[in-house]
């Protein structure tokens, strides 16, 4: 197994067998968690993709260059997917759009000034990009369709490589995990590339790491498998920054034909219908 594999798969193992079983007010059904999991890749040697089941590449790299052209309406992903609609408010954009929060909501750019920085300032240990609001988000019972669950990261330029610490509030490890941890994985390299070093580390830090009670089958299942699967490497292509900022569409389709050519992973596991949970 790939080293994500083997990380995710004993992080799943951990919540089915040590986990806590707690009601979910928002979805009524039962999630099974454990606090404070981490996960740890070297995602210049191996690009963390779960080749233990099947994970859709597109959605996560399209997702990605919408984050980073800094948008809160889902008109530019619809051409990708729709999972953005159920999100959208009634005035048409999203509270909590990732990329919108980085790049305008709080009056700054953070994630331009993030490149501007650490080019002149490569050992800075300033690299911190905010999510969460607490002006809006969290500390109750929420009316807003959706908030942030990975709410910040941290950027440093060490030894030549720049390594990516991702914090996750809360993260559905059967559905979310893969595709965020690929997803910021992939910002990670994009970072790198725009900032001519080579990609290092990447951690997802999880705070709350559950699955839900319709998945323990599935769970199950994965935690059966067993895989043998060579390492993926993205080869971004060339101004992958500039590119994705510009919501250059075909971007998506270059960096996918990149990882589908390398990824094998096991069949799908069947009965994984989506719960949306915000909370």
């Amino acid at each position: 197994m790939t080293p994500f594999d083997v990380q995710y798969k004993e992080a799943v193992r951990s919540i089915m067998e040590e986990g806590i079983d707690v009601p979910n007010p928002w979805s009524g059904r039962i999630t099974r968690m454990v606090p404070g999991v981490t996960l740890r890749v070297d995602t210049g040697e191996c690009f963390p993709l779960l080749t233990l089941r099947k994970i859709p590449l597109k959605l996560f790299v399209a997702e990605q260059v919408w984050f980073l052209m800094g948008e809160n309406k889902p008109d530019w992903m619809r051409q990708f997917t729709k999972i953005w609609d159920d999100f959208t408010e009634d005035d048409g954009t999203i509270a909590a759009a990732y990329g919108y929060r980085w790049r305008h909501h709080f009056g700054r750019d953070q994630l331009q000034s993030l490149v501007d920085h650490l080019k002149v300032n490569p050992a800075s240990r300033h690299g911190v990009v905010v999510t969460w609001d607490p002006a809006h988000d969290g500390l109750g019972v929420e009316n807003k369709k959706n908030i942030p669950c990975p709410y910040t990261f941290t950027v440093n330029i060490a030894g030549g490589k720049l390594h990516l610490h991702n914090i996750v509030r809360s993260n559905d490890m059967m559905l979310g995990c893969p595709h965020d941890a690929a997803g910021f994985a992939l910002l990670q390299c994009i970072l790198a590339q725009v900032l001519g070093v080579e990609p290092g580390i990447y951690t997802h830090s999880i705070s709350n790491a559950h699955i839900y009670d319709n998945h323990f089958d599935g769970a199950r299942e994965l935690l059966s498998r067993e895989q043998t699967h060579d390492a993926v490497k993205l080869k971004l292509p060339q101004n992958s920054y500039q590119r994705a900022v510009a919501g250059d569409a075909s971007l998506v389709g270059e960096i996918f034909d990149s990882l589908k050519s390398q990824y094998k992973p096991l069949e799908p596991i069947r009965d994984m219908g989506i719960t949306v949970n915000v909370y």
